[in-house]
Parts: structure tokens; sequence; C-alpha cells
């Protein structure tokens, strides 16, 4: 499979890890990348991060126009009814880039995903398949949109999971992250939930918070 155009930012040494970020709808791999410089990641941290660009296609909920978008969303109810054959196909238009991050020589141990909103829900259904043990999820502003058709992988039963969300988000409510957070306990998996004072963004306690994270997992 063809890498999708995608934005990369090199470490100042030799990358050992890599984390793949997945912007939201209607945005592209430019989203987040200012975000690096923010993390507060030491300067010999080695970490490449990756951001790909969504494909153009018709979004039903904005009137069929062409957009960045991962997927199809069918309805903007509470539900969030989406084409999951094509948040399928993007998933594995990621797993491209895992792999050939492992190509490279990044063992999939040091392989972070995340995503935002439309981008989680996609890094959601990459990490939870994947057949190899991955380093964490981040999950920001999202919802677990294949809950309830996902095949699960052994492989990443342990993936540390953070999940981020805005007590003040219009567009995808507080309570859609809080669902993935209770799914995913009950499957047995070790995530963790936080929420800010925000809206449907990221703000800088957050970022510090990520950059920690990412720190405490590649330690």
């Amino acid at each position: 499979m063809d890498l999708l155009p995608h934005i990369e930012v090199e470490p100042a040494q030799e990358a050992t890890a890599s984390v793949i970020w997945l912007h939201g709808l209607g945005a592209d791999g430019h989203d987040f990348e200012p975000i690096v410089p923010e993390l507060g990641l030491s300067e010999n941290h080695g970490v490449r991060f990756i951001f790909p660009h969504a494909p153009a296609i018709p979004v039903t909920i904005n009137g069929g126009y062409v957009m960045p978008a991962w997927y199809d969303i069918l309805e903007m109810n509470i539900q969030r009814r989406v084409d999951e054959s094509q948040l399928r196909i993007s998933a594995q238009s990621i797993r491209a880039f895992i792999e050939r991050e492992l190509n490279r020589g990044i063992p999939s141990e040091r392989i972070i995903l995340a995503g935002f909103s439309q981008g989680g829900a996609v890094a959601y259904e990459t990490a939870l398949t994947y057949p190899k043990p991955l380093a964490g999820l981040l999950a920001l502003s999202t919802y677990f949109a294949t809950a309830d058709s996902i095949t699960l992988s052994d492989a990443n039963k342990a993936l540390p999971i953070s999940i981020m969300h805005g007590t003040l988000d219009p567009i995808v409510p507080e309570m859609l992250g809080q669902q993935a957070y209770q799914v995913l306990t009950e499957k047995g998996y070790a995530a963790t939930y936080k929420t800010y004072p925000m809206e449907h963004n990221v703000c800088p306690p957050q970022i510090k918070d990520i950059g920690h994270w990412i720190t405490t997992l590649l330690e």
C-alpha cells in the first residue's frame, strides 16, 4: 500500500521511537505539527513525529462537501453513525506507516499512535487490532466509533491508553470520551481519562501532560 501524503518531524539525533498522529475532520497533517516543540521533550529525545494527511472525500453531514476526512460521518447525532468500511480502510493506511517504521528499525514497542477527533477513532481501530505490541495510544477529544464491531488483538491487551477530552466540547460531547473509557476498562484495558476546561481543541496544560506521557512511555 502506498503511503498517504504526510509530514515528518525528525529528531536532532537518530530516531529511536515514532509517534504517528492523526488530525481531525477538515484539517490536515499540519494541524498538530506546531505542537512538537511545545511538548517539552528532552533535546536528545529521539522521537520521530509523523502527521499523515487524510484523503479528500465527500462528507454527508456537511452536505456532501469534499474535505479531508478519514471516513464519512453519516449522522451527527450522539451515536455518531459513520462509514465503518471507510474507517477500516483508513486504519489500514495507518498500518502502512507502522510497517514503514518497523522497516526503518523502530520496534513496534516504541511506536505511539495518537489521534484527535475523527483521527482518534481511526487510532482506536488501528492500535487495538494491530498484531504486534505498540508503545501507547493517545485519544484526544474523540470517540470509539467501532467499539461494537472491532476485532481486538491480544498483542495490545496491555496497551497504555491515554484519553483526554474537553469538558466544554460542543463537537464531540465529553460523554463520548467517557463512554470510550468505560468500554475499554470493561474490556480490561489500562486506560486513563483526563478532562480539561476547553472546547474541541487542545490547551497548554494538556500539551505539557502529553509530553510527560510520551516521555514516560519511551523511557
